[in-house]
Formats: C-alpha cells, sequence, structure tokens
C-alpha cells in the first residue's frame, strides 16, 4: 500500500488528510472527480438550506456525509455520484432527519433569525445559502462558511436567542482572505 492524499471537502472548500489507498489516482483525476461532485450535489433540486452533504474523495472512492431531511435527497445524492466518470464506489453515510413537526417550525423560526437579521442579510443572496441550519430533535448544528468571526458568533447568537431550541453547535468556518 502507498500513501496517498484523500480530500474532505466541506462545502467545496478541500483540507488534506493523510491515507491509505490500493491503487495511485493522478492528481488531475481526483481534483477533476472532486469538481465534479461538488456540481452534482449543489444541483441537486431538493438541496436546500436545512440540509448538509459533505463528501471526501479516497483515490476512484467517494464517501457521503451530512444529514438532509429528505430520504429522496439521500438516494439522488448517491445516484448522481455513481455516474461520475472514474468513481468506482460510493459510500452513503448521509444520515436522513427523522420528521417532526417541532423541528421543522424551529428551522423555520432558525432560517428568519439567522437569514432575516440586517447583519447577516448578504449570506441570504446566494440560491446555495453558504449557513447550513441542521436541526434533529431540538438540537441545531450551524454548518458552513462565513466572512469573518463576527458573522459566525453572530449566527450563533441569533440560534440561541429562538425559543424551544435545546442545545447550538456552531460548526461555521471563518473564510480567511475575503
Amino acid at each position: 500500500m502507498r500513501n496517498k492524499l484523500m480530500l474532505l471537502v466541506v462545502l467545496g472548500l478541500p483540507s488534506i488528510l493523510c491515507a491509505q489507498t490500493q491503487r495511485p489516482t493522478p492528481p488531475q483525476a481526483a481534483e477533476r472527480i472532486v469538481k465534479e461532485v461538488r456540481h452534482e450535489i449543489i444541483m441537486l433540486p431538493y438541496y436546500g438550506v436545512f440540509d448538509n452533504i459533505r463528501y471526501s474523495v479516497n483515490g476512484y472512492d467517494v464517501t457521503l456525509m451530512g444529514q438532509v431531511t429528505n430520504p429522496t435527497l439521500k438516494h439522488d445524492a448517491e445516484n448522481v455520484v455513481k455516474h461520475i466518470e472514474g468513481v468506482e464506489k460510493v459510500n452513503n453515510r448521509i444520515e436522513v432527519l427523522p420528521p417532526s413537526p417541532m423541528d421543522n417550525g424551529l428551522r423555520l423560526q432558525l432560517y428568519r433569525a439567522i437569514y432575516g437579521f440586517p447583519a447577516l442579510e448578504k449570506y441570504a443572496m446566494p440560491v446555495i445559502k453558504p449557513i447550513r441550519i441542521i436541526v434533529k430533535n431540538g438540537n441545531v448544528t450551524l454548518e458552513g462558511v462565513v466572512d469573518n468571526q463576527n458573522d459566525k458568533d453572530m449566527a450563533g447568537l441569533r440560534a440561541n436567542g429562538v425559543a424551544n431550541v435545546f442545545s447550538v453547535t456552531n460548526n461555521l468556518v471563518v473564510v480567511k482572505g475575503k
């Protein structure tokens, strides 16, 4: 076995981790697969602000991770990635969040609290929202990217201020150099 690079991609931001692969992958092929997987995921018709799909590419194998509100989205993500040229195996570890009227209400309140706040309105502009709001059994996780630490802190405070939220985990990443 040879040492090879594994790319872990969160919302299109690659970070390099060391892993073992049996068959070497040309760097251009790995980069192309990473770009195509990202493209296919963001083009999924039901992929929304309340879903979070991450992926890693290890050689010719792709692992899908994250959480989605719609079971169809989990299968759609696997199907589109499976048909990318060069992908040999797809390991689908996407969690389907349990249906809950309480969580659905919290999602709407959180969306308004974060994206409706004047200092954070700029994040509501893109079609693919950079702040992902994941709600599971009243517990909230914020995923995605923001421009600075103040925006990260503000999003966390706004989420904490929503009634009936049990806990908030702020996993937002500050993008340097913006």
